[in-house]
């Protein structure tokens, strides 16, 4: 089984050779590493040529943000699985990808996530919480409750039925492409009892009461264009959620 593997990243320098020795050490076989590049002006295509001994492919340039980046990387995205590991990130261990790959080869499984570490950026070693996908279930959405993005594999059938990440939202992108996949009741998926992913503070999504309220508003708006009912005090009982994480 092929994984493509997307990795966005724009003046990641500090933290790039983190995620590409982490996907080097990976002992599944057949993985398509992809880098999306937004045209950094930093040393990022340096560090890319000094630890890319895995990269299949490298796209620089300028976009119109992270979700316009993955989408780029879904066009040329050629494994039979396809899964995103943001600049900075990493896995857990070095059979990550093989173990996730054989869930994926189970009884027609079309989907497969687990749970995402949220690490102190300063140091990796300093869990702040552990963000768990196992009270996800797609009828939970109306409520913010999600896969952890970064833990997600979507065999390539999935997105060729509903279609690339939309790129007119900032943070909730990935919030409103699981809509779409989950939103068929016939979908296939299994869950993982485990974190898989060190995602170090400081991403889109964990900036603080600001970006919470974006991201809020914008499942908001991704529930209505799916026609799915909800409301805002409803998406906002996700939060207690996240901060018993915390403990």
């Amino acid at each position: 089984m092929k994984i493509s593997i997307i990795t966005a990243v724009y003046n990641g320098a500090a933290s790039m050779a983190a995620t590409l020795q982490s996907v080097a050490q990976q002992d599944h076989e057949e993985i398509e590493h992809i880098l999306v590049d937004g045209g950094s002006t930093d040393s990022t295509l340096d560090v890319i040529r000094e630890n890319g001994n895995r990269v299949a492919r490298l796209i620089s340039e300028p976009d119109a943000g992270a979700y316009d980046a993955f989408n780029k990387g879904l066009r040329c995205a050629t494994g039979d699985v396809i899964a995103f590991l943001n600049c900075g990130d990493t896995y857990t261990s070095a059979n990550v990808v093989s173990r996730m790959a054989r869930i994926l080869s189970l009884d027609g499984t079309e989907a497969a996530f687990a749970d995402v570490l949220i690490v102190d950026s300063h140091d990796p070693r300093r869990v702040i919480r552990r963000y768990s996908s196992k009270r996800f279930r797609p009828g939970r959405m109306i409520y913010g409750l999600m896969p952890a993005h970064p833990s997600l594999f979507l065999r390539r059938e999935i997105y060729e039925r509903v279609g690339e990440y939309n790129s007119n939202f900032r943070i909730a992108g990935d919030f409103e492409l699981c809509l779409r996949v989950f939103i068929t009741p016939s979908i296939r998926y299994r869950y993982l009892n485990e974190a898989i992913v060190n995602m170090p503070t400081g991403g889109l999504s964990n900036r603080g009461w600001r970006s919470t309220l974006t991201i809020t508003r914008e499942m908001s708006e991704a529930c209505t264009m799916n026609n799915v009912k909800t409301s805002f005090v409803k998406l906002c009982m996700r939060l207690p959620f996240k901060i018993l994480e915390l403990f």
